[in-house]
């Protein structure tokens, strides 16, 4: 490597040619970066012996050995954002000089034009200086014919980012400062290093110098590493048939950095573990070094083109399911499937997916079996969505879940996978749903139009209703001054009806007369033209048999929308026998299922029970994600984890806190520190319960204990 700073004025008046490698990422400044470079241009070019250079940053290359031509070939390393701006700055220059003749530099055109923007005396490619990759290569060259050959004109082929920061130059170059940005331009400073090929590591140089300008995505990291190891003629291979067009396809998608997002799931698959967002491109060297250790063909620097083109062919497998599972599936059901699955909005499903695409597309499961997985999954998320269950272990779960599948019962075992899931893994039960489904704001959830577009179209073999052309319509409206109409249907206590129950999923719908029905009287809304009566909506079918819109009302529409919704989002079906089948037989003790009646002293005659049950009901009523679990030995409640156990005595009820004793708040000093000692429950702090006047107090060290766990709510 060979290391020299020289102006960039010198840099460029050489006849070569300057050229950016087929792996770089395409020219990405916006107007943000040319602005601050062009303010220091003027402001360094104010005064030319103020400031006698201005340095801004390295040029790295490498000399192409190959060539034997009259111009070298430089492949330029890093450095092409700086070089293509400095470029549209000089063109824009000339452009000027060139439409104002009479300017006192005007004598300086053809010097700029010959020294830093072309090879004079050189044909064809050979005649421009700077040649971009192929994105933004002939939007450069017609800037530079346009001073030099016939003009040409930019169409929507062009490069937006060449366009847009060229006339921004243009605009700002005047009579006034002209002067000032060529005297900048010429005191700009550059560190130009050389590297050797074979010798010199230009990935290592790269990433050490790549802290200047817009930061690489993850993906163009990953790209100029498997790519700068490989000569030319290798490097436009792998790059036209693998990198090229999975690009291509990632850029057909709205989804911000989705290509990212492939590596890390495609790494998770291969790693067996989640690389975090700021690590995937380490990760990658990691699975690409363990990758040629496996094939045996180790090099100093970079992989054999045979490891990496067998690398690529694996990668580009999976971003074609990738596609497929994201937005590109050609089978109209499968897409419907992965549509609605996608609604939800969570990517931590796709390693799973992947690994189940890749056995679809290999024949090994059927569509049927497949879009049956989807539908599972589907309502994993959403039941647990309502249920209001924590999510960051959602990632994990997925990573691993394929590997539970076995291949000769392939959604039976999955099927079992997911019903044995506890705790914050839980796939709710029909009970668990029902409760918060009936209970839940519906209308505040992200996902409300998704759950509404279910709800509509759950019997539509044929096309679908488009939910986002309607409006969701609030029955009982949601403006706080009711008429006296809708006060008297609703009763008395109307006010706390409305807040208990506006956003209810009972009291929502979906319309195209929003604003005709507003406010409007219940009876109007059934009869008026646009009304409920005349729609032709699922959800609308079945609301005029009301005869009054009070909380009986929509309680009873609700319980209704949920007997749809249990089916749309349905348990998974096993038989006790074939759940069995499933279990160890070392886990079949863990996996017995107790009741509240296997506990002798909460048996319905017992004097404890009366006081367990309105504890447990105040317990449930913490959190949505609070469950019941009756274990042998104690009941337990938890959330992620269990944060209170009640071990049941004859004449007590012992009290289990999942919380450091130092940090209970326990003012009456009725508390026990049991740390280290043994035990039934889980928990570090001990209470006793003998009567209903200690339930208060009870409930005052379980919410501690229950905000120790998940956090203030």
């Amino acid at each position: 490597m060979n290391a020299d700073d020289k102006p960039l004025s010198k840099f460029l008046n050489n006849t070569q040619q300057l050229r950016i490698p087929i792996y770089q990422r395409r020219y990405s400044w916006n107007l943000k970066e040319c602005q601050l470079l062009f303010e220091d241009i003027l402001r360094i070019g104010k005064d030319f012996n103020k400031e006698s250079s201005h340095f801004i940053g390295s040029i790295v290359y490498i000399e192409d050995p190959t060539f034997r031509g009259d111009v070298d070939e430089l492949l330029i390393i890093d450095g092409q954002q700086r070089l293509t701006t400095l470029t549209l700055i000089l063109i824009a220059v000339s452009e000027y000089l060139k439409e104002n003749p009479n300017h006192p530099s005007a004598d300086k055109l053809d010097k700029i034009i010959s020294y830093y923007l072309v090879n004079d005396k050189e044909k064809g490619n050979d005649f421009y200086k700077l040649l971009l990759n192929q994105e933004d290569k002939d939007s450069l060259l017609k800037l530079i014919d346009n001073l030099t050959k016939n003009p040409v004109d930019f169409d929507k082929n062009d490069s937006i980012r060449i366009k847009d920061n060229y006339e921004f130059f243009k605009r700002n170059i005047n009579e006034r400062n002209l002067s000032e940005v060529y005297t900048g331009i010429l005191k700009l400073e550059i560190v130009e290093i050389s590297l050797e090929r074979g010798r010199d590591n230009p990935q290592l140089i790269f990433e050490s110098l790549n802290s200047t300008g817009l930061e690489l995505n993850q993906a163009d990291l990953i790209r100029n590493y498997i790519l700068m190891g490989l000569e030319l003629e290798e490097q436009e291979k792998i790059y036209n048939n693998y990198w090229r067009k999975m690009e291509l396809g990632f850029a057909h998608s709205e989804s911000y950095n989705l290509f990212d997002r492939f590596i890390r799931d495609y790494l998770t698959i291969k790693l067996e573990r989640i690389p975090t967002f700021k690590n995937i491109y380490t990760e990658f060297k990691v699975y690409s070094k363990r990758f040629k250790e496996s094939s045996k063909k180790i090099k100093r620097f970079s992989m054999d083109i045979e490891d990496v083109e067998e690398l690529m062919e694996d990668i580009f497998k999976y971003a074609k399911y990738y596609f497929n599972i994201t937005y590109d599936e050609e089978d109209e059901d499968i897409n419907n499937s992965f549509k609605n699955l996608n609604e939800l909005g969570f990517d931590v499903t796709r390693p799973f997916l992947l690994e189940v695409y890749k056995d679809y597309a290999e024949k090994k499961i059927s569509k049927e079996e497949l879009i049956k997985i989807i539908n599972l999954v589907e309502s994993y998320l959403l039941r647990r969505n309502i249920c209001n269950i924590p999510t960051p272990s959602l990632n994990k779960t997925f990573a691993t879940l394929y590997k539970s599948i076995d291949r000769d019962n392939y959604l039976e075992s999955l099927k079992a996978e997911f019903i044995f899931k506890d705790s914050y893994k839980r796939f709710p039960h029909n009970e668990e749903f029902k409760n918060s489904f009936l209970s839940k704001d519906i209308y505040n959830l992200s996902t409300r139009n998704y759950i509404l577009g279910k709800l509509e179209n759950k019997d539509f073999k044929e096309k679908s209703i488009d939910v986002e052309s309607y409006t969701i319509e609030h029955i009982m409206p949601q403006n706080p001054n009711l008429s006296q109409k809708w006060r008297e249907e609703l009763g008395e206590n109307w006010e706390e009806v409305q807040k208990k129950y506006l956003h209810n999923i009972g009291n929502l719908t979906l319309t195209a007369y929003n604003s005709e029905l507003s406010d409007k009287s219940f009876s109007e809304k059934i009869t008026m033209v646009g009304g409920f009566k005349d729609s032709r909506l699922h959800l609308n079918k079945n609301i005029e048999d009301f005869e009054i819109w009070n909380e009986n009302a929509i309680k009873n529409r609700a319980k209704k929308l949920f007997t749809d919704a249990k089916n749309i989002w349905s348990y998974p079906d096993l038989s006790e026998d074939i759940k069995n089948k499933y279990i160890k037989k070392d886990e079949k003790q863990s996996k017995i299922i107790y009741t509240i009646e296997d506990h002798k002293y909460l048996k319905k005659e017992q004097p404890m029970r009366n006081i367990f049950d309105k504890l447990s009901k105040r317990v449930l009523n913490i959190d949505a994600t609070v469950v019941e679990e009756p274990k042998k030995l104690y009941v337990a409640f938890k959330s992620i984890n269990n944060f209170v156990d009640v071990i049941p005595q004859k004449n007590s009820l012992i009290l289990s806190l999942n919380i450091p004793f130092k940090q209970i708040e326990d003012p009456d000093n009725k508390c026990r520190d049991v740390t280290g000692m043994r035990k039934w429950g889980n928990g570090n702090v001990e209470f006793k319960i003998t009567s209903d006047n200690d339930i208060e107090y009870a409930m005052f060290l379980i919410k501690q204990s229950f905000k120790n766990l998940v956090g203030e709510k």
